[in-house]
């Protein structure tokens, strides 16, 4: 985000809904963020285009195209947008019962659940609880139920040392420096670090790192850089050793990736 532009204003959402789903349809410029909020009730965050970065105090979620991420209710939580986005977001009753947990995650974006979340935020309230807006209610929910996750999280260590780190990395995740580099950065012994990264991540440190590597290669590949300058950002030598991690992490190349599914 530029130094000049200002964070968009949180989006006007209901204190309380009147009917078990309620939709949201806005439209975001590069760049632009929604500060700090949070919501009584859930929430699937979806862009039908764009990339969203939602941030809690546990983690960030990479949201790309085909995933969206739940928010359960009352998680303070920012957003920010690579590209332009659509937002199409949706709040739950939780009246629908279990979802998605209660914790953030990415999940996966059926052609059912994608179409139904486009149908569900051009609804008119109050729509009628007996009628077709019900049922399509009805096959979100299920939907969500049955969404798998995606490896799209990056966990946040809380020990001050970790997180001078954590926070040095995520700001610039191509910084080639060893552990024993950061674990002077942080005034810790590389073991006591490594320890750390694990205890409060559940990741090795080079796995976190990777991690980083990873969702930030999918904020710039959604901007529209090249795989080659991606790559060089983030630290590897060459675009083929990116992708070989991209494939790893998630099934397939960064170009199929990104290719909308018909």
């Amino acid at each position: 985000m530029s130094k000049n532009r200002q964070p968009t204003p949180t989006p006007l959402v209901p204190r309380q809904l009147s009917r078990p789903l309620e939709g949201l349809a806005a439209e975001y410029a590069p760049g632009e963020e929604i500060p700090r909020h949070q919501h009584p009730f859930p929430q699937l965050l979806y862009a039908s285009s764009g990339v969203m970065t939602v941030t809690t105090e546990h983690g960030t979620w990479v949201v790309p195209p085909e995933r969206a991420v739940w928010v359960p209710a009352r998680v303070e939580h920012s957003i920010r947008m690579t590209g332009r986005v659509s937002m199409r977001t949706i709040y739950l009753s939780e009246a629908l019962g279990p979802l998605a947990g209660s914790a953030c995650c990415v999940v996966q974006v059926s052609a059912l659940l994608r179409e139904s979340i486009l149908r569900a935020v051009e609804f008119a309230q109050p729509y009628r609880e007996d009628g077709p807006e019900a049922r399509v209610v009805a096959v979100i929910a299920d939907e969500i139920r049955a969404a798998p996750t995606a490896p799209l999280h990056l966990p946040l260590p809380s020990d001050p040392r970790a997180r001078r780190v954590a926070d040095a990395l995520r700001a610039n995740p191509g910084d080639a420096r060893t552990l024993a580099d950061w674990a002077r950065v942080a005034g810790a012994s590389a073991r006591t670090l490594e320890r750390l990264f694990e205890r409060e991540t559940a990741l090795a440190f080079a796995a976190w790192r990777q991690q980083a590597r990873l969702l930030r290669g999918l904020e710039q590949l959604a901007s529209g850089d090249p795989v080659t300058l991606v790559a060089l950002d983030l630290g590897y030598e060459t675009p083929s050793a990116f992708i070989a991690m991209f494939r790893r992490a998630l099934g397939t190349s960064p170009g199929r990736y990104f290719r909308r599914p018909s």
